[in-house]
């Protein structure tokens, strides 16, 4: 689990030291990938990156519904699925990226969608995740990455003719920013004695003191970082039973500064790429190095 854990957090983090976190050689962690692979739990490395961070809005909405293909459908009506996730009890969470007119593509959402829940709403550009002053070059590579986000760096410098010290300083600035994570897609059926689950909670007063003492206290509990944004904390956390998951849940719940939870159960987590690929082939339509936002999307 704790192999997985940091593969969700950083993919890109080599075997050797994976395992001197968990205390095992860098082959004995590969095999353990490989194995993981091999049986679906992991089922593919991928980039999330979050929308704002290019200059995109984001709808994040809840339907009480598992039809999942139906949901997506209606979303392209939208914009693109940015994730979806059908969860225990008939619910789908779902995130869309839109260009233009967020707030008349959110009544868009109610309109289509008739019993969306929307949890909500970022503006393109928001502040604490733009990815300012990308270059061309920065987007050859991210395009590497998105193929294969565990590409070696030697591999990565001779499929975009690139320098290794150009691939690692940039892997390195994309590492270092919060709207970039190198992470795995997994299938919450497949973790053995271990259930995964979100627990959102939004927030009265001061996110970060209210997710330094949640921290405290359940930090072992986490399965990768926190997303905050706003007055929306998401917390991604997993327990060896659901019943102990709820007993976190009514604990979380009650912690000073929290207004409300709601938790999910995933079965399934898609996180489509399309949105990212169409705007890196829109960066290298740009006749300037540096690509500004509003020629990417």
């Amino acid at each position: 689990m704790k192999i997985l854990e940091i593969l969700t957090n950083n993919c890109r983090t080599p075997d050797r030291q994976i395992g001197k976190k968990v205390g095992l050689s860098g082959v004995a962690v590969k095999s353990r990938i490989t194995k993981m692979i091999k049986s679906g739990i992991i089922q593919n490395f991928t980039i999330k990156m979050e929308p704002p961070s290019l200059g995109y809005g984001v709808i994040y909405l809840v339907v009480p519904s598992d039809d999942e293909v139906g949901i997506v459908k209606k979303l392209k009506l939208i914009g693109e699925p940015f994730f979806v996730v059908p969860c225990l009890g008939d619910i789908t969470a779902c995130g869309i990226v839109v260009e233009k007119d967020l707030e008349q593509k959110t009544e868009l959402v109610k309109n289509l969608i008739r019993d969306a829940r929307i949890i909500l709403t970022l503006n393109p550009n928001y502040f604490e995740l733009v990815l300012a002053d990308l270059t061309k070059t920065d987007f050859k590579i991210l395009g590497q990455l998105l193929k294969n986000p565990r590409e070696k760096i030697d591999n990565i410098a001779k499929s975009t003719r690139l320098s290794t010290k150009t691939v690692t300083r940039t892997i390195e600035k994309f590492e270092a920013h919060p709207s970039i994570q190198f992470t795995i897609i997994y299938d919450p059926k497949k973790l053995g004695k271990f259930i995964a689950f979100a627990l959102l909670a939004m927030i009265q007063n001061d996110t970060r003191k209210v997710l330094k003492e949640i921290e405290a206290e359940f930090g072992e509990y986490f399965w990768q970082v926190p997303f905050t944004a706003n007055k929306m904390l998401v917390l991604f956390m997993y327990s060896d039973n659901i019943y102990n998951a709820d007993i976190m849940h009514h604990k979380i719940k009650h912690t000073e500064g929290i207004a409300f939870t709601e938790v999910f159960f995933p079965k399934k987590i898609e996180m489509p790429t399309d949105w990212l690929t169409d705007t890196i082939k829109n960066a290298f339509r740009s006749d300037k190095l540096h690509v500004p936002i509003n020629q990417i999307i």
